[in-house]
């Protein structure tokens, strides 16, 4: 029984012992744990700052200039901010000029002889106007008037006076050589004489020239060029009022 007392006696001294022990083991473990408190005010959480955008102006198309606006009224272009056209840098191709739609288109000659008492002078205006499909083919109307006046030594002049129209075509072949072809239809007033009294009379005639051939051009300027055509007439009948070959020197204007 005293035995037993003792014992009790030993463990709950060693129980006392083991208490404060515990009890600060406990206390360090709590505080180490202590979660640390917001002390901001509520609604003042920081948020994270974004990146300022970047400013990259639209891409804009380049704008053909006006031919007929001045380059100080003409909008602004990225490409030309002094508004004026810099030479071209080496090995760069200039750009091809503007086609020019239409052109007027014309050719006309004098003439005079004489031989053995009679005398012929010719005066003839063939204008057309030309447009310009392509580079290279061009087409047109036009129209013709010839005047002759004709003299016979001891009887009285004839004068004869011939209207037609016609269109024309162009092509281009190679440079500056190129291919024609005409179709006239004229009321010419052409030259009689009576082979027994050789009187001289004149005659209405609708006559129809179908004309083909080629020509060289030579160049003033941008603008302006001459041609010298040889054409074949088809029409070399009786009522032929050209002659085979027709030879023509022209005139080309370019238009706006």
């Amino acid at each position: 029984m005293k035995r037993l007392l003792f014992l009790m006696l030993m463990g709950g001294a060693g129980l006392v012992g083991l208490a404060p022990t515990v009890s600060a083991q406990t206390t360090d473990t709590t505080r180490t744990s202590k979660p640390q408190l917001n002390t901001a005010p509520p609604g003042s959480v920081p948020t994270p700052r974004q990146p300022a955008p970047v400013y990259q102006p639209a891409p804009t198309a380049p704008v053909a200039p006006d031919p007929n606006v001045p380059a100080s009224n003409q909008p602004f272009d990225p490409s030309r901010p002094s508004g004026m056209d810099l030479p071209q840098r080496p090995g760069v191709a200039p750009p091809p000029p503007p086609l020019r739609k239409y052109f007027l288109y014309t050719n006309f000659g004098l003439g005079f002889s004489s031989l053995y008492g009679f005398s012929q002078f010719s005066a003839s205006l063939a204008p057309a106007i030309g447009y310009r499909f392509t580079e290279r083919f061009a087409a047109g109307p036009g129209i013709s008037y010839a005047y002759n006046s004709y003299s016979l030594r001891g009887t009285d002049g004839i004068k004869t006076s011939s209207f037609g129209v016609k269109g024309f075509a162009q092509f281009i072949a190679y440079k500056e050589f190129f291919l024609h072809a005409e179709y006239e239809v004229t009321q010419a007033e052409v030259l009689y004489q009576d082979i027994n009294t050789g009187q001289l009379f004149k005659r209405k005639l609708n006559v129809r020239t179908p004309l083909a051939g080629a020509g060289y051009r030579t160049r003033f300027s941008d603008r302006a060029a001459a041609d010298i055509v040889v054409l074949y007439n088809f029409n070399d009948g009786f009522e032929d009022i050209y002659g085979q070959p027709v030879i023509r020197f022209s005139f080309l204007f370019d238009l706006k």
